[in-house]
This record gives structure tokens, sequence and C-alpha cells, in this order.
């Protein structure tokens, strides 16, 4: 559909300007462009490349012999496989490498927002490791490496069928604007009834049988790595952003075709012929199961043609300037699919050592093949002269000796001959000694190239033993600065103008908010918010050192923070505990964990508990006194109640004293005079005087509670 509009709207301008370019005139200029690319690129770039390749794999030179050596250094490989790693750990590092830089404080948190939110459509959406690695490999042995980046509209249509739908669950699919609704079946339930009301007859209750297709639309920025015998540039190209023309050609299907939104009837009928990309050598070199004739089913959709998405600078619509446009051909005849302004071409490339004012710097690969060679060429000979001293050639006298047991080298086996001394070993000394210093001498060379030795690495016992520590940091730190110089060149060319892309990308195209997880927290992203002509600022530096020295100096910026905050206090004009909480994160992602909430919280969103008045000591001892006065009035209760208790059993002792006293002078009495006593009126007036010891006993507490 897009494609269609396109064409419409350029019939449109052909229509209304005349000065526009029409379609013949444009395809015979890309054409032409495509010619002269595919020609530089396959005749001039693309064999070195193949070449560098070879060397990389280690595979022969040609003009090894039969029964000679034919061992063959990997000078290549093994100075790649020595960089690769410390430029992989330097671009997925906890830290930002390249990040947006704001244009005004109003852009501040922005840019912040979208530094995350790029990191997490290389690294989430995309796998960014393995397409930056492929890139970086291809840089170092090729001498460019491409990343292309551009917007992939992923509208998906699901569809769902269900049965036996009433009238209102029907309205109630129809009510959502997203569901296109097909019905394909319906059938009435029951039987007509009559209206009570009206008299009419009301048509029975219908089944439906439906299918409702979703169409959600949504986009993504993808990312990939091309290979290089894909990129087309012109001759007298410096930089993507500056060539007049730059292309992306490759071998897709029919099918592929009509999935980016061709007409199946437009491209059905193009020819499949792609010879240029049949001849390249470098595609062959790198894939050798590769052949000239490519696997045709016959299948129309699954017929291969060359695809070709063209950027050239044109002045298409007559105005005297040239813009940017895409032009996407296909086919043999480079027939024009589509053609529409652009902004930038969708392509990031690096290069270890850019050459000044042309497109094609130079790989680690050409710096290191020739000492590949040389050193190869040493290693076979002095194998050969190795075996010739092991086995040396002898010199028989023809016609005396059986040649057979001449020839059988086995251990140990007899050699017939007529008369004795008629074979005589020829000896050759082993010269392999004197190539020895040779080959230490072509690792010297390599190591002044490239900075990478087996000290460097750590690996030669003998070196590290023998030297001081100070030399070992010194050469460690001169192959870390050739590795360092490579990121930083990578930093400024390819990952600046990947992050410019992926902005532009999604300020252009994502038209809704996207609920993505940043910073282990779910925020919603909007980029149409964002100001699309931020800046790309890079964070490599040179000389950073290494993690252990970084995590040094990092303690003791931590420790100097401490010690400012305990001599000037928590508010000072040197750091702050918000200073502080950046070092110890730093020091943590460092380490190697990125979520350094798990470990420390942010001071912005601390809250203190509330502070508590401190008390009056006034107050303090006025509660204290009135605490010792109710505590001497509870002991005085205590004790009066204790006295209390003590006079009432007083009283019921010498109660029961008098009683008892009492009934044995009765008895005595009742004895000497045989009369009778009354006895009750005695006993009611003891109780009397026992009433009146009590009531003495209450007078005499209230009197001591008054006290």
């Amino acid at each position: 559909m897009e494609n269609e509009i396109n064409d419409l709207v350029n019939e449109l301008e052909q229509e209304i300007d005349p000065n526009v370019m029409s379609d013949d005139e444009l395809q015979g200029i890309v054409g032409k462009e495509i010619d002269d690319a595919i020609d530089y690129i396959d005749n001039n770039i693309s064999p070195i490349r193949a070449q560098a390749t070879e060397y990389y794999r280690g595979e022969p030179f040609g003009d090894e012999e039969d029964g000679r050596s034919q061992v063959v250094s990997m000078d290549v490989r093994d100075t790649v496989q020595a960089i690769l790693p410390s430029l992989m750990r330097i671009f997925h590092s906890t830290d930002n490498t390249v990040e947006y830089s704001p244009q005004g404080p109003e852009d501040i948190a922005a840019a912040e927002q979208a530094t995350d939110y790029a990191n997490f459509i290389i690294n989430r959406d995309n796998n960014g490791f393995l397409a930056m690695h492929s890139a970086f490999k291809d840089a170092l042995i090729r001498k460019v490496g491409i990343l292309k980046c551009w917007w992939d509209d992923q509208t998906t249509i699901d569809a769902y069928n269900y049965t036996g739908l009433d009238d209102n669950a029907l309205a109630a699919l129809a009510a959502d604007p997203d569901a296109m609704i097909t019905v394909q079946a319906s059938m009435p339930v029951g039987e007509p009834a009559l209206n009570p009301m009206t008299g009419e007859m009301l048509p029975p209750p219908m089944m439906h049988d439906v299918r409702v297709e979703y169409t959600r639309p949504d986009g993504r920025v993808k990312l990939e790595a091309v290979p290089p015998e894909e990129l087309l540039i012109s001759r007298e190209a410096k930089s993507i952003a500056e060539a007049d023309y730059v292309a992306h050609r490759r071998i897709v299907t029919v099918s592929e075709l009509v999935a980016m939104g061709y007409d199946y009837d437009e491209v059905a009928g193009m020819s499949s012929a792609y010879d240029d990309m049949n001849t390249n050598v470098e595609r062959y070199t790198r894939n050798p199961a590769l052949t000239n004739e490519m696997n045709e089913r016959n299948d129309p959709a699954m017929r291969k043609v060359l695809y070709v998405e063209n950027y050239i600078r044109v002045d298409y619509d007559g105005d005297g300037i040239a813009e940017l446009r895409k032009i996407c051909t296909a086919g043999d005849g480079n027939k024009i699919l589509n053609n529409e302004p652009i902004d930038m071409a969708p392509f990031a490339t690096f290069c270890p050592d850019p050459e000044p004012h042309d497109f094609f710097g130079i790989s680690v690969a050409d710096t290191v093949m020739d000492i590949q060679r040389i050193k190869s060429v040493i290693m076979r000979n002095t194998l050969d002269s190795l075996a010739m001293s092991i086995h040396p050639r002898v010199a028989v006298t023809e016609g005396m000796v059986n040649l057979d047991d001449v020839m059988n080298t086995e251990v140990g086996s007899i050699i017939r001959q007529r008369q004795a001394g008629q074979v005589q070993p020829l000896s050759m000394p082993f010269v392999g000694r004197e190539a020895f210093p040779v080959l230490q001498y072509m690792d010297q060379v390599k190591e002044a190239r490239t900075g990478i030795s087996k000290a460097s690495q750590g690996l030669d016992a003998n070196v590290l033993q023998s030297t001081t520590a100070s030399a070992v940091a010194a050469t460690v730190s001169a192959a870390q600065q050739h590795i360092e110089l490579i990121a930083r060149v990578f930093a400024e060319t390819g990952m600046k103008d990947l992050f410019k892309i992926v902005l532009r990308l999604i300020t252009t195209h994502q038209d809704a908010p996207r609920m993505v997880r940043l910073r282990n927290e779910f925020v919603p992203i909007d980029p149409r918010v964002w100001n699309s002509n931020m800046d790309v600022s890079i964070n490599v530096a040179l000389g950073r050192g290494t993690d252990a020295e970084r995590m040094m100096m990092l303690r003791q910026i931590g420790e100097m923070q401490k010690d400012a905050m305990k001599t000037m206090g928590p508010q000072n004009p040197l750091t702050d505990i918000t200073k502080l909480s950046n070092t110890l994160k730093a020091m943590t992602e460092l380490a190697g964990f990125k979520d350094t909430s798990q470990f420390w919280s942010n001071p912005a969103e601390f809250t203190p508990p509330p502070k508590q008045d401190k008390p009056d000591v006034n107050e303090m001892l006025i509660q204290v006194q009135i605490q010792q006065i109710q505590a001497d009035i509870q002991k005085k209760a205590a004790q009066l109640q204790l006295d209390r208790e003590k006079m009432q059993m007083e009283d019921d002792r010498k109660r029961d004293e008098l009683e008892a006293e009492l009934f044995v002078k009765a008895e005595e009495m009742k004895a000497k005079y045989g009369g009778q006593l009354n006895v009750e009126q005695i006993r009611s007036e003891l109780a009397i005087n026992r009433e009146v010891l009590k009531a003495q006993a209450d007078v005499i507490k209230e009197a001591a509670r008054e006290d």
C-alpha cells in the first residue's frame, strides 16, 4: 500500500510540475550509478577483502608443493581475536559509551530517557551484541563493518472464530472499532412469538457464527549486520553521510518482495539474473558452499531476483538542488519499484584505521598479512630442514640396490644391496635454529604495528617474571592504547551514526507511547515530544586504565568524599551524600552488577522519620516529683491498711480471750454456786465493748491519714 501511494504521488508530481524527472530518466541515472559502484566494489575492493578472509582462516597460499611443509601461521586470526574481546567489553559494559546530549535545560530528562530507550532498542528489541560482533569482526578483517538500521512496520492480524453468538454478543463485538467482523452463518433459534403489547408476530432470535479479525499496527527499529560485499558506494565517497550514492544490494525471493508491499504481478515477471553477485569473489570466499548456479525451485514465489535499495542524491524535482532519495530497484533491468525522499541513509560503518579523504581505510588484517606470509615461509623451511635432518636423502648405485627397499621408510627395514657401500646417506644439518631470531623479530614487528603481544595479554610467563611491574604495566598500557584508539574511532563514527539513526527513526515513526522497563521501572516512552536534533556524545576515553585501576580510583574518590563530609559536614561546598551514592553505584556497575538498586538506594527518595521534640528539663523534674509523691502516697496507704488489719486481728484475739475467760468463769460459778448465769447478756455486753474499740481504732486511723 505504501509503495502504491508513493507511485501515485510521483505521478501527480510529474503532472503538476513538468520539471520533475521522468521515470525513464531516473532509471537511467540509477542504473549507471549501480553499474559503476558494482565495478568498483567487485574489481577493486572485494579481491583484497577476500584475500584477508583467506588469511584469517589460515587457508593455503596456493604455492604449496607436494612433499614439503604446508603449515600456515595464524597471525591475522590471533591478532583479531586478541582485539575483539576488548572492543566488545568496551561497548557492552555497564557504562553508556554513547549518549544523547540535551540542547537546553528542558531536554535533560528527555536526553537521559532517550539514551536508555536507544540502548533498549539495540540490545532488547534487537540482538545488538551479535550484530556489533559481526560488524566489528568485518571491520578488523575486511576494512569496513556495516550496521543497517531501519523502521520495520510489524502490523499483525489476529483472527478468531466464534460460534453460537446471539444478537447482543454480536453487537458487543461490533462496538469494537478494531474488529472486522465477517458473518459466516446465521440461523433462527426457536419459533416466532406474539408481542402481547402490539399483537405483532416477532421473529425468532438469531444465532451467528462469525470470524473476527483484529488489526494491530506496530513497528520496531530493526538492526542487522550487512555483509561487506552487499554495500555499494561511489568511488569518490568519503563517508556514508557525504556519499552521492550508496546502496544495499541483495538477492531476495519474489515472496519477500510481496511481503515488502510490492504487487505480485509486478515482481513475478522480473528476470532472475544476478550475474554481479555470482562473480563476486568475496561472497564465495566467505561462504565456499555457494555455487554459481543458485538453487532454483520450480516455485514462482521462491524465484530469486536482485533487489537494490539505492540512496542517491539527485535533482528529482528540477529545482537545481540535489536531494537524497531512496529508490528501490529489482531485476536485471533495474526496474524502479519505489521512489521517495529520505533524510539519511540507514547505514553505520566502522573502520579501525580510517584513511583521510577515503571511505575504505586499513584493516588489522592488512597490517598483519605480510607478517603471516613471512612467518609461514620461515616455519615451512624450518620444518623442511628438520625433516631432511631426520629423514636424509640417500645416494644409491643404480642396478646394485633394490630400489623398493630404499624407498621404504619403515623403521628397521632392510635394504638389499649386491655389494657393501652401494647406499650412502646424504646428511643434511638442521639449520632451523638460525630462523628462530627471525621469527621473534617478525613478532616484534607485529607488536609494533598492533600493540598485541604475549606480554600484553599476560601469556608470556618468562617476560612477566623477568621484568618489573612498571615494565609490565607499560607493555599492557601500550596494547590498551591501540585498542582504545580503535574503540574511540568506532564510537566517533559508526556508534554515533547508529544512535543518530535510531533517534531519527523513533521520533519520526513511533506514533504512540510504548511501555518499556528502564532502570527497573516500567515507564511510558513517547519520542514524539523529544528533540530529534539532540547531539550524540561519546564516553569512550583514551587511557582510562583497566577495570582494577578504575575500581581503585573510585575507592579513593569515595574515601575522599567521606573525609570531606566528616570534616565539613554532610552539606559542604565539595560533595554531598548524592555524589557519594554515585561513586558507590559506579563501583557496583564496574563490578558487573547492572541493577545497582539492589545494593544502594536513591538518596533523593529517602524520607527521614519525623523529629521528636525534646522534653523540657523542668517538666521532667516536675514529673519525677509527682511520681515520687504518688509512690509515697501509695506506700502510706499500704502501711495504713496493714496497721488496720493488725488492729482488727488484735481486737479479734482479745475478743476470743474474753469469751474464753467468760466461759471459764461461768463454769466455775456454776460449779461453786449451782446457780444459772445469763451468758447471752454477758456476750452482748462484750460485743458493745468490741464496737467501742473499733470506733476508737477508726478515729485513730483517720487522724493518721490526715497527718
